[in-house]
């Protein structure tokens, strides 16, 4: 790889519900598992699983690693159970484990935010590194990016999954190996996702520009402060190339 210019960005995006909609795949494995009708708090339940799978990651560190597969199995099961909890909706760990599998299958089944897809080329073609940072299996995680078409977009070279570096986001030296890797500094690399607790927080304390894409508009869960707030893709161009 080619020096990196005293002016050249590196900005990297996270990959769930910050490359594409999340929700889509848990709202239907609870319709089918649960039959949840309409009225039913989707992107409510969504924020507090997300939240549950950060918090459960993070507690066991590891998960994504490879030989974690059975850890990895059971804090699914029970982030989903603590999230529906929260609502008022006991389940049983069968239904929590078929309400898994359903979400896993239907993770495969995903298209990008069609301003994703622009956005990235736009960025690219400004000159700047633009790349992914994602948790998770490396294995699972490359199966959602090719499902994506987002390996066809960004270099796999500059897209970097949690369990095949060896650390997990908000770890700071997830960040520091995209750095080392891609010649970039953190004075000037950029961090766009939705986790407060894996993307703020991480960018924040690796020393990266956090950008919190709050598209589902969500409290802040600390007292940190990122950089930058978006809702939207319009809103990230804005920032990131004014």
């Amino acid at each position: 790889m080619g020096e990196i210019g005293k002016d050249t960005k590196g900005i990297f995006f996270d990959v769930d519900d910050t490359l594409y909609d999340h929700l889509q795949p848990l709202s239907q494995a609870l319709k089918k598992v649960l039959g949840a009708d309409e009225d039913f708090p989707y992107e409510a339940v969504y924020h507090r699983f997300r939240y549950y799978s950060d918090l459960l990651s993070a507690r066991h560190g590891g998960v994504n690693a490879g030989g974690a597969e059975q850890d990895l199995q059971d804090m699914r099961v029970k982030r989903a159970m603590l999230a529906l909890a929260d609502f008022g909706i006991e389940v049983t760990k069968a239904e929590a484990e078929r309400i898994q599998g359903e979400y896993l299958q239907g993770q495969f089944q995903i298209t990008p935010f069609p301003e994703a897809v622009r956005l990235i080329r736009e960025i690219q073609a400004a000159g700047h590194v633009a790349g992914l940072i994602t948790n998770g299996p490396a294995e699972h995680q490359w199966a959602k990016i090719k499902a994506l078409g987002m390996d066809q977009v960004v270099p796999p070279s500059h897209i970097y999954v949690s369990g095949a570096v060896g650390y997990d986001k908000p770890d700071p030296r997830l960040f520091a190996h995209v750095n080392e890797r891609t010649k970039t500094e953190p004075s000037s690399s950029f961090y766009i996702g939705d986790s407060w607790r894996n993307d703020v927080v991480g960018a924040l304390a690796a020393g990266w520009t956090s950008i919190w894409f709050n598209h589902r508009q969500v409290e802040p869960e600390t007292d940190h402060r990122p950089h930058y707030f978006a809702a939207s893709y319009r809103e990230l161009a804005s920032i990131l190339l004014p």
